[in-house]
């Protein structure tokens, strides 16, 4: 599946309808009401239809969905000799969790409470890349069941991070990525140049709220490197960093599009890492 662009794409509607932090059953501060029963029905077959119809019509003329019968495959995980060492798996994990948070603050914008838009954007998440793999068993992709496990634990986390603050304050899913003139022709699927990792903000600690270490955050990822290659050498990377919590800086200088925008992608090179490629160990 190709989902590289997916993510600017998703990250930018993100900035569109981004809203304020409410508690599990507060509105939004632009909504005076919760909308009816029967407009969160309309709204959500708006939402799933056009999810489904543009991924059709993609799909079709993109990755030649419906030519074929209907298959399904094992891809593998991160082994060696999978395509892409597992960063596609993150990929897919990372496209899911930010289609729920993408979906859940939509439907707040649409005056959804908090706990009703995590639940209808983590289902319609699920409906529509559930709809993208059963698409990918009807072309030569295959329906990959590790891609809808990836798929569903990406819906899992975006779900109870959007749903819990305190969870939100501390957690982040995020993804960098740094293009070069290599890669840039094959920029949907260019793994070569992403890696994926979670960022632990301190600030989100009763401990750290009244200190410096309220600006320090700690990251745990996966990169991979020479799958795109017949004669390069494979690289699968384990990563930790330390950073400034930059998401956290913006938002307490009103800056909240950087601080949604930073919440999501990691700036590279914006931290101090240590690596190790454990295809030499």
């Amino acid at each position: 599946m190709k989902i590289i662009f997916t993510h600017f794409f998703l990250i930018f509607l993100l900035l569109i309808f981004s809203t304020s932090i409410s508690s599990a059953n507060d509105l939004s501060d632009n909504c005076g009401s919760e909308i009816s029963l029967q407009e969160k029905s309309k709204k959500l077959w708006t939402v799933n239809l056009t999810g489904i119809g543009i991924i059709t019509a993609w799909g079709a003329t993109k990755w030649d969905y419906f030519t074929r019968s209907p298959r399904s495959k094992s891809e593998g995980w991160f082994e060696n000799n999978t395509k892409s060492g597992g960063a596609d798996k993150l990929g897919h994990l990372y496209t899911s969790y930010l289609i729920t948070h993408g979906l859940s603050n939509l439907f707040e914008s649409w005056c959804f409470n908090k706990n009703n838009a995590a639940t209808y954007g983590a289902l319609s998440s699920l409906a529509i890349v559930g709809y993208m793999e059963i698409g990918d068993s009807f072309s030569d992709f295959g329906l990959s069941k590790e891609d809808m496990i990836a798929n569903t634990a990406g819906i899992i986390y975006g779900y109870f991070s959007y749903k819990n603050p305190k969870l939100a304050d501390t957690l982040d899913l995020r993804w960098e990525y740094k293009p070069n003139s290599e890669t840039l022709e094959d920029f949907v699927t260019d793994y070569e140049n992403s890696k994926f990792l979670l960022a632990l903000k301190l600030n989100g600690f009763d401990f750290a709220r009244s200190n410096f270490l309220k600006h320090v955050e700690f990251h745990a990822g996966y990169y991979t490197r020479g799958f795109s290659g017949i004669n390069a050498t494979k690289e699968r990377n384990l990563f930790i960093g330390i950073s400034l919590n930059l998401t956290d800086l913006f938002r307490r200088h009103s800056y909240d599009k950087t601080a949604t925008l930073l919440k999501y992608y990691q700036i590279p090179d914006s931290s101090m890492t240590s690596s190790r490629d454990i295809n030499n160990h």
